[in-house]
């Protein structure tokens, strides 16, 4: 077996993203996936206007609009009473970032950037379980022994990654959340459901978010709660009864569509604390197994592309690995560190109650429709050196909106 220019472990939208990436500088890359084909399991994503810019960018953008569904507006309810909270216009959103907002099956998404990783030369192994690395030179070993080299090993290896061992002696964080899926024809879904919105009932300890998929023709559906069993230390958690206890005092529109989730598979959320040092020698980390989120923010896919590109841009600028990782973790780092940290408070802020929960509702519905201090440090173009990532926003306290209430 020939010896490629990159390894890059696993073969989910992460690997691919970057296998493509890197392809295109010309490189030789071999993928290696543990499963015995290539696949994406899950529904739909959201893919934000710095996802869809570099979609652009490797030419893929107008099949993936295709596939998917670019909608007109996205909006956030309360699940309890389902009044409106606050929107965005994503039509607007697309004119200030210069790219829309698009929402895909993960499954289309992840096949889009197969393709074209075959398309483009990528050697595509399956059925590789790596069970460990060497950094110098850069190795991964499969569980029958067999030993992949190449000059530079990145580990797209997810939430459960081997490689992280080589960084930090961590464990995967539990939220004590848990998500159902489910996608729905929309001819089977018996209520009407305006397909041009995306749209997130927020609840206390739950929510529930729906938008449309391949062109309009299915409903995508998930709901997302905390389960009493995982605060109470017990195993065996997430369970459907739990999904419908913790939805039955929303609203009705929430309610029609909890009987429509897939019951016979869930979600348990997880992410990890933050680290700062994701290369060793020639052995880089590279989307979940570097930064896995909570989805509250709907980046975690987002930030695993970003990644490879950034890789890439910088091996093309700067032509050799170790140049190239460095400046890869130099940026990477502190982004992803953002917005795993945001997205735990964003999941905190949706699922509030009592007097907190009325003084969130306050503050969202006195937000102006075109205000984007909250994105414009997500949405904009990504960032290939420390000093171009932008400033964060400046958070509210919820208690400014007793002030609010007093002046009415």
């Amino acid at each position: 077996m020939d010896t490629p220019d990159v390894l890059v472990v696993g073969g989910g939208i992460g690997g691919l993203s970057t296998a493509f990436a890197l392809s295109r500088l010309g490189l030789r890359v071999r993928v290696l996936e543990q499963a015995k084909e290539f696949g994406e399991v899950g529904a739909g994503i959201q893919l934000a206007p710095n996802c869809t810019r570099i979609l652009d960018a490797y030419g893929l953008l107008d099949t993936a609009k295709a596939r998917g569904v670019v909608p007109d507006r996205m909006a956030m309810r309360d699940a309890v009473d389902g009044r409106d909270l606050t929107a965005l216009d994503l039509r607007d959103l697309e004119r200030r970032y210069g790219f829309p907002y698009l929402v895909i099956h993960r499954s289309d998404l992840h096949r889009l950037f197969l393709d074209a990783c075959r398309d483009a030369g990528v050697e595509l192994l399956t059925e590789q379980r790596i069970v460990s690395y060497t950094p110098d030179p850069a190795t991964a070993v499969t569980d029958d022994g067999t030993v992949h080299t190449a000059p530079v090993a990145i580990a797209a290896d997810g939430l459960h990654s081997v490689a992280r061992k080589h960084f930090a002696d961590d464990q995967p964080v539990s939220s004590a959340y848990v998500a159902y899926r489910g996608t729905v024809p929309i001819a089977e879904v018996g209520r009407p459901v305006d397909l041009s919105e995306v749209v997130v009932y927020v609840g206390p300890r739950c929510h529930f978010v729906h938008y449309g998929l391949r062109g309009g023709d299915l409903l995508n559906q998930v709901a997302v709660f905390e389960s009493p069993k995982a605060v109470a230390g017990l195993d065996d958690w997430g369970t459907p009864d739990e999904l419908d206890a913790a939805f039955a005092a929303t609203c009705d529109e929430v309610q029609a569509g909890i009987p429509r989730m897939w019951r016979d598979k869930w979600w348990r959320m997880y992410d990890r604390n933050p680290i700062s040092t994701w290369v060793d020698g020639r052995l880089a980390l590279l989307g979940d197994a570097a930064h896995p989120p909570l989805q509250y923010l709907a980046q975690g896919a987002i930030m695993a592309i970003e990644d490879g590109w950034v890789l890439a841009e910088h091996m093309k600028r700067l032509g050799d690995w170790d140049s190239a990782l460095a400046a890869y973790e130099a940026v990477r780092t502190e982004h992803c560190r953002r917005v795993v940290l945001t997205a735990r408070a964003w999941g905190n802020l949706w699922h509030l109650d009592g007097v907190a929960r009325e003084r969130r509702n306050t503050l969202l519905r006195a937000r102006a429709a075109d205000d984007y201090a909250f994105t414009d440090w997500l949405y904009g173009p990504t960032a290939l050196f420390p000093e171009d990532e932008p400033a964060m926003f400046e958070p509210v306290p919820l208690s400014s909106a007793d002030k609010l209430t007093a002046t009415r």
